[in-house]
C-alpha cells in the first residue's frame, strides 16, 4: 500500500514538473503571426471567377438540355415508347450533371491549392511562423490578406 502511494507522488510530481516545463518553453517562445481573409482571396481569385462563370455556362447547356429533353418526351404518343425516353433523358441528365459536378470540385481544389501554395510561400518569404485563417482569430496577427490577393491574381 505505501509502496503504492510513493510510485503515485512520484508519477504525480514527474507530471506536474513536465507540465511547468512545457508551459515555460511555449511561453518563451516568439512567434510571427499572420492572417488571411480566405473568402475574401477566393472571391477576387481571376481563376474562381472564371471556373464560376465556366459552370453557369454548362448549367445553361443542361437546361437546354432539359427543354429540349422536356419537348421531345411530349412529342412522343406512345405510353411505352415515352417511359422509355423519359429513362433514357434522366441518364443523361444525371450523366451529365455528375461531370460537371466532377469537373467544378476538380479545378477547385486545383485552385485551393495554388491559393495555399501562394501563402505559403509568401510567409515564407515574410518569415511568418503562422498564418491562420482571419475568421478563426479574435485579435492579433498581421493581416497580409491584400498582399495574398494582388499575388492570386
Amino acid at each position: 500500500m505505501k509502496q503504492g502511494i510513493k510510485y503515485f507522488a512520484l508519477g504525480l510530481s514527474a507530471f506536474i514538473i513536465g507540465m511547468s516545463v512545457n508551459n515555460y518553453a511555449i511561453s518563451n517562445v516568439p512567434s510571427k503571426i499572420a492572417v488571411v481573409d480566405v473568402q475574401k482571396v477566393v472571391a477576387s481569385s481571376a481563376q474562381v471567377k472564371a471556373l464560376k462563370a465556366d459552370r453557369d455556362a454548362k448549367v445553361k447547356d443542361l437546361a437546354t438540355f432539359v427543354t429540349n429533353a422536356r419537348a421531345a418526351v411530349a412529342k412522343e404518343s406512345n405510353a411505352a415508347k415515352k417511359k422509355e425516353l423519359e429513362n433514357k433523358y434522366n441518364k443523361e441528365l444525371n450523366a451529365k450533371r455528375n461531370a460537371i459536378q466532377k469537373d467544378y470540385a476538380k479545378k477547385l481544389a486545383n485552385i485551393d491549392k495554388s491559393i495555399s501554395a501562394v501563402v505559403a510561400q509568401k510567409a515564407k518569404a515574410a518569415n511568418y511562423d503562422i498564418v491562420l485563417a482571419k475568421g478563426v482569430v479574435l485579435y492579433g496577427g498581421t493581416d497580409i490578406t491584400a498582399e495574398i490577393t494582388k499575388s492570386v491574381k
